[in-house]
């Protein structure tokens, strides 16, 4: 083998080491306990797509709430009932949005209203972030 291949031989395992790494990476919040890295991260989100935040959140989004003007959603991780009851952690992530969140409640599945879906995430995953705040 002469230099040349050698050299593009190491670029290649390079490359290919790095793409395997990247494609096993941990979501940056792996429970609700680590739900600061998002607030401590949140330059990497700002001016992104709100899917490219949601991508980072591994605990489940049991509820969630939609507000205009500003714009903006409410996320939660509990029930409804686990907080009247107050079980669990009451964290809740807000996100601004820079565009108006159609977001017409009487649209809403029946007795699911506050729930998100993956439809929800096609909907409004285009959304840009413009702040995240996270309140305990």
């Amino acid at each position: 083998m002469n230099k040349n291949m050698k050299n593009i031989f190491k670029i290649l395992i390079i490359v290919l080491l790095s793409l395997c790494q990247k494609g096993y990476s941990q979501q940056l919040v792996q429970n609700i306990n680590d739900m600061y890295r998002i607030k401590d991260n949140e330059v990497i989100f700002i001016n992104k797509p709100l899917k490219d935040l949601l991508r980072e959140i591994k605990p489940e989004i049991k509820v969630v709430f939609a507000y205009n003007n500003p714009s903006f959603f409410e996320f939660r991780f509990i029930t409804r009932e686990q907080r009247i009851n107050n079980e669990g952690n009451k964290l809740s992530l807000f996100v601004d949005v820079k565009d108006f969140i159609d977001w017409k409640w009487e649209n809403r599945p029946k007795g699911k209203e506050t729930f998100w879906s993956n439809e929800d995430v096609e909907k409004y995953g285009s959304l840009i972030v413009s702040q995240i705040e996270i309140v305990y």
